[in-house]
């Protein structure tokens, strides 16, 4: 008889307490196309065992069915997930992926390159404390490359790490990989990231970034996955935030304010102010996903309890009696515009802060970016994937913070008020309670001036628009008359102009809104 030892138990609950234990990273991968995001991911995610056998063969056949039967596996294909990224070798959209080391946990964005998926980038960086930004090696730092950068730079990312890959491909050279450290330091020197450093590395081959790269004894610092484990994002404490998301009344007897909270911490007897409309009350309890509990912190959803019977509203915001935040109804703010249809100043559109959304006039559009040089230029609108300078005039007062005193509550959405197309993104740099009217084009503040001064109603003012459309229309029946002679003729021909010049009107002006000339 044959005696097998006995395999021993994997303890699983050790293993789960070990993984609560590990700090977590979230970070992106980001740069100009074809610098090889994708396939550094996938090399990741191979390296740390991410990779499952069964995705792994899935992978090697789509390889096969893409690609040459002589080159190596395709790693990005892990991350390209959608039909027409696999097709065209692109990233079209984000992809989040999950790996974890001995030491940490990570959450990894995969962000595109092209210019014209830029808003799908900016999201992916949203979340993150540090940027993979990749340059190849070959080209150096292009346009996207600087967008990329400042992007990264405006959202508050402190940590980046600039991977310069496709190193093989020219030799590991040295001088060519200082030339690109020197260009990107140059052009991030006023950006205030906190840690920029530079590896050189092959994402297809992997060296440098799990394992060091023999081809290249004169790179002496850490790996890519090494530099990771290593960074600690900077925090610093926040006070009490929470976006009322949900009035929770299941029956008279109960009602909650559930919401997730978006900084800080809150407790049961703490004073809560609600802004910006409401009064201060008292947290009397606080429910999370596990039932009745005593504290709560950032990133945990819960309903609040209180003590007196405010009107709240979805939108009002939980802050500390003592640390309030701001009251605005003007904002000025860094935009980066993710429509085709040009921002123009005057326009109206919605925005969206925390979980409140109101009407916003774009009151004035200050500035652009020129990415060829970085400097500030003055701009009448933005195009798609500007980024500048602007002021919302908003139509109620909203309670936001500073975006580089809390992400959370300073950062909105601009949405277009006919499609609902999220058309851009902004970061709250200045906020007052009052708006300066001075501050209009002149000609508005004469027309303004003018109007206001009519010593008669609108009402009136209407009337007379009647009544000289009907005098225009006599004049048209009665000549008609005197060369027709015909009564009947010429009343219908009166009558038939008020509708055809109406008809035509609508016609000339659209035709005239499709015609360039004289626009801004």
């Amino acid at each position: 008889m044959t005696i097998h030892p006995e395999t021993p138990t994997p303890d699983i609950d050790a293993f789960l307490r070990s993984h609560e234990r590990k700090s977590l990273l979230r970070f992106i991968t980001c740069g100009s196309v074809d610098d090889g995001k994708s396939t550094l991911i996938g090399r990741l995610l191979h390296e740390t065992d991410a990779i499952l056998e069964d995705q792994l063969s899935a992978v090697e056949a789509a390889s096969r069915r893409h690609g040459a039967p002589d080159q190596p596996v395709d790693l990005a294909l892990l991350v390209d997930g959608l039909a027409a990224e696999r097709e065209q070798g692109i990233t079209i959209d984000v992809a989040y992926r999950y790996f974890t080391t001995h030491r940490r946990k990570f959450i990894i964005a995969d962000t595109p390159g092209h210019e014209q998926y830029t808003r799908n980038m900016a999201t992916g960086a949203s979340t993150a404390d540090l940027a993979i930004l990749l340059v190849d090696a070959r080209k150096g730092a292009v346009v996207q490359t600087r967008r990329h950068a400042l992007i990264v730079s405006l959202i508050g990312v402190k940590h980046v790490i600039v991977a310069v890959n496709k190193m093989d491909l020219i030799g590991w050279s040295e001088d060519s990989f200082r030339r690109i450290e020197a260009q990107i330091r140059g052009f991030t020197a006023s950006f205030g990231f906190e840690n920029l450093s530079f590896i050189p590395l092959s994402a297809l081959t992997g060296d440098n970034v799990a394992a060091p790269a023999v081809s290249c004894p004169w790179y002496t610092g850490p790996t890519l996955l090494a530099a990771l484990e290593a960074t600690e994002p900077a925090t610093k404490p926040l006070p009490f935030r929470m976006a009322a998301q949900w009035v929770n009344r299941p029956s008279a007897d109960f009602r909650g304010y559930s919401g997730l909270i978006s900084s800080g911490a809150v407790a049961v007897g703490d004073k809560i102010a609600v802004q910006p409309f409401g009064g201060e009350t008292q947290v009397t309890r606080i429910l999370g996903a596990g039932g009745e509990q005593v504290r709560a912190v950032a990133g945990q959803s819960v309903t609040l309890v209180l003590a007196d019977d405010i009107d709240i509203s979805r939108g009002d915001l939980f802050t500390p009696p003592a640390a309030p935040a701001q009251l605005a109804r003007a904002v000025d703010a860094t935009l980066l515009w993710m429509d085709e249809r040009p921002a123009r100043q005057g326009a109206s559109y919605l925005v969206k802060i925390g979980a409140r959304t109101v009407t916003a006039t774009l009151s004035r559009i200050r500035s652009r970016v020129d990415l060829g040089t970085l400097d500030e230029v003055a701009a009448e609108r933005f195009d798609l994937n500007y980024i500048g300078e602007a002021e919302l005039i908003l139509d109620q007062p909203v309670a936001l913070d500073l975006y580089l005193e809390d992400r959370s509550t300073g950062g909105f959405i601009v949405i277009d008020r006919e499609s609902f197309d999220t058309v851009g993104m902004g970061l709250v740099r200045g906020a007052r309670a009052e708006y300066v009217r001075s501050r209009l084009h002149p000609i508005v503040r004469l027309a303004r001036r003018w109007f206001a001064s009519a010593s008669e109603s609108s009402l009136r003012s209407l009337f007379k628009a009647v009544t000289w459309r009907v005098c225009g229309s006599l004049d048209t029946t009665i000549l008609a008359f005197l060369f027709t002679g015909n009564l009947k003729l010429s009343a219908a021909i009166g009558a038939t102009e008020v509708l055809t010049k109406i008809a035509l009107y609508y016609a000339h002006e659209r035709f005239w809104t499709r015609i360039s000339f004289g626009k801004s």
